[in-house]
């Protein structure tokens, strides 16, 4: 049996509680920014500023070299390895219960660690990797080229594998009613580790930039931060310039928004009006939860994927692309969102992870040297802090996300369209803005 004590899985924690300000005045301030911004836009940035081919400028030599040498490449292979041994070992050795740092490895640290680790250092799961390392170690042995698979990646599947593998993980951490034992969770991190090599094997490292859908998501991720490549060096560059280097490829708009309307549906399924009906109706609350998650991620596609559309194009242009030409600019609102939804889970449940992590099968044992640590709660004791930080992710994730739409409109669209042919996805962008700030209050 799973002891439901101090469960490292209850999203609740960094709801309405935290907020002590005004839910009205947050979103009506929220829309304010969101508008003001892009009426500043319209006038005063009428053609691109980014451009990813172009802008940046070379890191520091040392740096340089430091990320270019096989011993940090190596070494980062060693960390990931090392983590992911440990996983394994907890998990299959560990006892059924939620002292079992394998929950907090896989759904603190691994799942919501992922997104400030690539903010601050960019894409990191690509080259810590257990699966990559896997595969290279196999690609040695067998003297092939880990580059290269049996066949080529088909380039119409795009990022579709990696939103179907994040809708999966999503729906086992928030609906799935038995993700509190060790043997569900045991079971998907086996066959996501299954289906990466099989990947891998069949179209080499393509499969893992296409289908990877922890690394996709710390492509995009990292996006968000200062450090870029070019020509195998390092440089450093704004952070929408390096967004503006995002890959389209085909399902993209599926990543992002099975990324945002899964957070959203996590607030949603803790707000009292969700609880009440859940409570109030004889209908499966386990039914209602797969119906409402996937409503949420539909929606935000479609809402997205409307506003995008319905800009004003030149004759002749296939709209059903720009979706995809666009989707780069959800990015900033999901970081944002993220941040707001998940930092005091992040800060307060990484703690108690590290903690049981240095006695994984609770005999005693101080592995780490942390078992006698205590959990800092500071964040929590500190509510406007908290309100204040969470409000302003939403708010500057929303701006930066229209910023680098407006950015994208200039060098897409006519010039007879460029400012009344973005207000559809202006439309799109507060839709967002209110129905995010609201669940957050909700919640």
């Amino acid at each position: 049996m799973t002891d439901v004590r101090d469960t490292p899985l209850a999203h609740g924690i960094g709801g309405s509680a935290d907020l002590p300000i005004s839910p009205s005045l947050a979103i009506a301030g929220a829309v304010a920014a969101l508008v003001v911004s892009f009426t500043v836009l319209a006038l005063a940035w009428r053609t691109p500023r980014y451009d990813g081919a172009t802008s940046g400028r070379p890191a520091w030599p040392f740096l340089d070299r430091l990320v270019r040498s096989t011993a940090w490449y190596v070494a980062l292979r060693v960390f990931g390895f090392v983590v992911f041994a440990y996983a394994v070992m907890v998990a299959v050795l560990g006892e059924d219960l939620l002292t079992n740092p394998i929950f907090g490895i896989v759904f603190v640290w691994w799942w919501v660690g992922l997104v400030p680790l690539s903010f601050f250092l960019g894409p990191v799961w690509k080259h810590i990797s257990p699966v990559r390392t896997i595969n290279l170690a196999f690609a040695k042995i067998s003297g092939s080229d880990p580059e290269v698979g049996v066949f080529e990646y088909p380039r119409w599947l795009g990022h579709w594998p990696a939103a179907l593998g994040l809708f999966a993980f999503t729906w086992m951490e928030l609906v799935y009613p038995f993700m509190t034992e060790l043997g569900p969770v045991r079971l998907w991190c086996a066959i996501y580790v299954a289906v990466m090599l099989l990947g891998g094997a069949l179209f080499g490292n393509a499969f893992y930039e296409n289908a990877d859908p922890f690394e996709v998501y710390s492509t995009l991720v990292g996006k968000m931060s200062v450090w870029g490549m070019r020509d195998g060096h390092l440089i450093v560059r704004s952070p929408l310039a390096n967004l503006d280097t995002v890959v389209v490829r085909p399902g993209l708009v599926g990543v992002v928004a099975v990324l945002f309307g899964s957070t959203a549906f996590d607030s949603f399924a803790d707000s009292s009006v969700w609880v009440r009906y859940i409570q109030s109706t004889d209908t499966s609350s386990y039914l209602l939860n797969n119906l409402a998650i996937v409503a949420f991620c539909v929606g935000v596609g479609a809402i997205f994927a409307l506003g995008t559309m319905l800009t004003g194009v030149e004759p002749g242009t296939r709209r059903r692309t720009l979706p995809n030409l666009f989707a780069h600019s959800v990015v900033p609102i999901v970081v944002g969102y993220i941040v707001a939804h998940y930092l005091t889970y992040l800060v307060e449940f990484g703690q108690k992870t590290l903690i049981q992590a240095s006695d994984p099968f609770g005999n005693g044992s101080d592995i780490l040297g942390t078992g006698d640590w205590s959990v800092n709660y500071w964040l929590s004791y500190h509510p406007t802090l908290l309100a204040n930080v969470k409000v302003l992710a939403v708010v500057i994730g929303h701006v930066l996300g229209v910023i680098a739409a407006h950015d994208r409109a200039i060098k897409l669209l006519p010039r007879r369209h460029q400012l009344t042919g973005q207000l559809s996805l202006l439309f799109a962008m507060v839709a967002f803005t209110v129905g995010g700030l609201y669940l957050l209050f909700a919640a």
